[in-house]
C-alpha cells in the first residue's frame, strides 16, 4: 500500500479557538460536580455539554470548554479532575498546537466516520493505471466503491458476483503464488492457507467473498474485514488495526496486467494479508501497531506507517536456518517473492532505524528488515511505541469493542485487577498440574 501523508480529523467539539481548553469527562453521573470543580478554581466556563454515554446508558459524558488565559491553573485543573472525580478525564486540545491530541476513534462504530475518506483510487483512476482507458473496468470499479461507501459497521458485507474475466485474473495470480508458498512463505501462512481453502472457498476458479473470510478471521483471532473503496490515510488505516479491523478492497486488478497492480486489490488482501491475520501472534503484533497510532503526533504516524510497511507489508522473519516472507506485499507478488533473496539488502528489524528508512512504492524493495520472530518484533514495537509522546496509554477492550484511555489511577487499578484475574485463571490449573 502506498505511503500517504496523514490527515487529521477533528471531533465536533474541537472547534478552532485561540483561548480555550477542551476537556472530555467520561463515566460520570449527570449530577457530577466536574463543572463546579473547574469553576471553584477560578476559571471561566465557556461551554459545557452533556450527553448519555454510548457505552453505559447510566453514565454521561461532559464536554467542557474553559477560558485558558489563566494558563498556570490549567494543569492543576486537569490533575484535579483526574484525582477528585470518579470517571475518565481526557484533555482534547489547548490553544497551543503542540498540546493538541489528534482525534481518534473510541468505539468500533467510530470507524464509520472516516472509512470513506480515501486519498486515491477508488472509482477514480490515475492516467497511468492499466484500467484508465477501459470504460467497462471503470464502471465496475464504481460498483465496488458504492458497496464500500454504503457499508456501515455491523452490516453483512454484500456478496459480489465476479465476472469470468475477473475470476480468470484471480486464477493466474492464485496458481503462481500457490506454487511458491511452500518454499518462500513463513510457516504461519502455510499453516492457515489450507484452512482458507477448506472453509472460505479459496480456489483457482473462485474469488472468495469478504463476508465469508471475515467470519473465518473472527473465529480465529477476532480480526474482521471491512470493505474500503481505496487508500486511506496512514492514520485512519492504522486506527482500524487497533480494533482488529482490516480495511480491505473488494475489486480486482485489470485483466491486461494480472501480474501487476498499482494499488491494493483483492488478490493482495486475500492472498497476502488474510492468512497472517488468522495467526494469533501476528494478529496481536498488527493490533499493537494500530494501538500505538491512536492520538500519536503526525511525525510518529509517519514512522509507524514505515514500520508497518517493512513488517506487515514487506516483512521477513527467521524460521530455523531460513528467512521466510510474512509481508503481504511479498506474499501477493510472485515476482518480488522470487527475487527477494538475490539483490536486496537485508537488515535486522529495529523500529528506531526501520521507521526512518525510505522506500519506493512502484518497484521492488531495495531493503528488507528481518525479524527474529513475531514475538521479538512485537516486543520491539512495544518499546518503540513507549517513546511516542502522548499524555495517556490506551487499551482495547474486546468485550465493548472500544478503546480505554489510561490516564488516571482508577483506570490503572481496573487494568491491574483485570490482569490479576487473568493471571489467577491461568496459574490455578498450572498449580494443580504440578
Amino acid at each position: 500500500k502506498s505511503k500517504k501523508s496523514a490527515k487529521k480529523l477533528q471531533n465536533p467539539q474541537e472547534e478552532n479557538s485561540n483561548n480555550s481548553l477542551k476537556v472530555l469527562c467520561r463515566g460520570l453521573t449527570k449530577t457530577s460536580r466536574a463543572p463546579l470543580f473547574v469553576q471553584d478554581k477560578g476559571i471561566n466556563l465557556m461551554h459545557i455539554e452533556s450527553r448519555p454515554s454510548r457505552m453505559n446508558k447510566d453514565q454521561y459524558e461532559f464536554f467542557i470548554s474553559v477560558d485558558s488565559t489563566c494558563s498556570q491553573a490549567l494543569d492543576e485543573v486537569i490533575d484535579g479532575l483526574r484525582t477528585q472525580i470518579s470517571g475518565h478525564v481526557h484533555e482534547l486540545s489547548r490553544n497551543k498546537q503542540k498540546d493538541t491530541v489528534p482525534w481518534f476513534p473510541n468505539d468500533i462504530q467510530d470507524l464509520d466516520r472516516f472509512a470513506n475518506q480515501i486519498l486515491s483510487y477508488g472509482s477514480e483512476l490515475d492516467a497511468d493505471h492499466p484500467g484508465f482507458t477501459d470504460p467497462v473496468y471503470r464502471a465496475r470499479r464504481k460498483e465496488f466503491a458504492d458497496i464500500a461507501y454504503n457499508y456501515r459497521h455491523g452490516q453483512t458485507i454484500p456478496r459480489v458476483e465476479y465476472t469470468e474475466e475477473e475470476r480468470a485474473t484471480w486464477g493466474i495470480v492464485f496458481k503462481e503464488l500457490k506454487t511458491l508458498y511452500p518454499t518462500h512463505a513463513c510457516r504461519e501462512h502455510n499453516r492457515v492457507f489450507p484452512l482458507l481453502e477448506k472453509y472460505c472457498g479459496y480456489r483457482q476458479d473462485n474469488i472468495p467473498q469478504l463476508e465469508d473470510v471475515s467470519r473465518f478471521l473472527q473465529s480465529c483471532t477476532g480480526f474482521r474485514l471491512r470493505p474500503v473503496a481505496g487508500l486511506l490515510s496512514s492514520r485512519d488505516f492504522l486506527a482500524g488495526l487497533a480494533f482488529r479491523v482490516f480495511h480491505s478492497t473488494q475489486y480486482i486488478r485489470h485483466s491486461s496486467k494480472p501480474t501487476y497492480t498499482p494499488e491494493p486489490d483483492i488478490c493482495h488482501e486475500l492472498l497476502g494479508h488474510v492468512p497472517l491475520f488468522a495467526d494469533p501472534s501476528f494478529a496481536q503484533f498488527s493490533q499493537e501497531i494500530g494501538l500505538a497510532s491512536l492520538g500519536a503526533p503526525d511525525e510518529y504516524i509517519e514512522k509507524l506507517a514505515t514500520v508497518y510497511w517493512f513488517t506487515v507489508e514487506f516483512g521477513l522473519c527467521k524460521q530455523g536456518s531460513e528467512i521466510k516472507a510474512y509481508g503481504a506485499g511479498l506474499l501477493s507478488s510472485f515476482g518480488e517473492l522470487q527475487v527477494r533473496g538475490n539483490e536486496p539488502k537485508v537488515l535486522p528489524f529495529d523500529p528506531d532505524k526501520t521507521s526512518l528508512q525510505k522506500y519506493p512504492i512502484t518497484e521492488y524493495q531495495p531493503v528488507y528488515f528481518v525479524a527474529e520472530s513475531f514475538e521479538d518484533a512485537k516486543e520491539k514495537v512495544r518499546r518503540f511505541a513507549a517513546t511516542i509522546p502522548r499524555p495517556f496509554s490506551v487499551r482495547y477492550n474486546p468485550y465493548t469493542q472500544s478503546i480505554e484511555v489510561l490516564d488516571n489511577t482508577q483506570q490503572l487499578r481496573n487494568l491491574a485487577d483485570s490482569i490479576n484475574s487473568k493471571h489467577k485463571t491461568i496459574s490455578s490449573p498450572l498449580v494443580d498440574f504440578v
